[in-house]
């Protein structure tokens, strides 16, 4: 004997001489859609991992700045970012690790490009901290944030957003120029700034974020592999 009846959103199939046998009749897609949309946007737990990052990425470039300023000479401020990017690899491959989200790169970027802002640079260095952070941003969601070939490129594309302080030196001077003397900066200052400007300098500045780009993400992918991943912190 066997006799079938609905009530609300159950369906009741009784088979003698089993006992009845309840089914849900809501598609699972509908049940797993919300916490799969949940997945996809940055929650509070998220922004607080990017601020915990941004503070650890800050220092790295406090660290960079200290060290071009002692070891480059008149060259500091062209080599910085190279030198940012050598040291940060681990940070930022842990960020990704532990985020594997869009918005995260990004975030980071435009903290670092804010803080440029509002400590004095050129208005336009937080541009480039916009347009570098969010390509890379999305260069490592092509590869779902696991790709390494990819992480790598998106590191070393992240790298380049440290360069809006640098660039108008060489592209935008009168500009530069007029912000330096808003700023209480005198004759001496500012010819000291343009000294190494030329576009050999140019030249030799991106091709170091480059190569030091290149060998701070691999390293930071290597410490993921043998360290973080066997501690569990990613």
């Amino acid at each position: 004997m066997r006799s079938t009846g609905t009530t609300g959103n159950e369906r009741t199939v009784l088979t003698a001489p089993n006992a009845p046998v309840t089914t849900p009749t809501t598609p699972p897609s509908e049940a797993e859609a919300p916490d799969t949309r949940a997945k996809r946007g940055l929650a509070t737990a998220d922004l607080i991992t990017i601020g915990v990052f941004c503070a650890l990425y800050f220092v790295m470039v406090c660290i960079a700045t200290l060290v071009s300023t002692l070891f480059t000479g008149g060259f500091g401020s062209i080599f910085l970012p190279a030198i940012a990017a050598l040291i940060s690899g681990p940070v930022f491959m842990l960020l990704d690790a532990r985020l594997r989200k869009f918005g995260g790169i990004t975030v980071m970027g435009l903290v670092i490009g804010l803080f440029l802002f509002v400590s004095g640079h050129f208005a336009l260095s937080f541009v480039a901290s916009i347009i570098f952070p969010l390509a890379a941003d999305l260069i490592a969601r092509a590869g779902a944030y696991r790709n390494k070939v990819l992480l790598l490129v998106s590191y070393v594309v992240f790298s380049y957003g440290l360069t809006g302080p640098i660039l108008p030196l060489w592209f935008m001077r009168d500009a530069y120029v007029a912000s330096l003397e808003a700023r209480g900066k005198d004759a001496a200052y500012i010819d000291g700034v343009f000294a190494n400007i030329n576009m050999g300098t140019f030249v030799l500045a991106m091709v170091a974020i480059l190569v030091c780009a290149l060998i701070g993400g691999w390293f930071g992918q290597r410490l993921m592999r043998k360290h973080f991943v066997k501690a569990g912190i990613a």
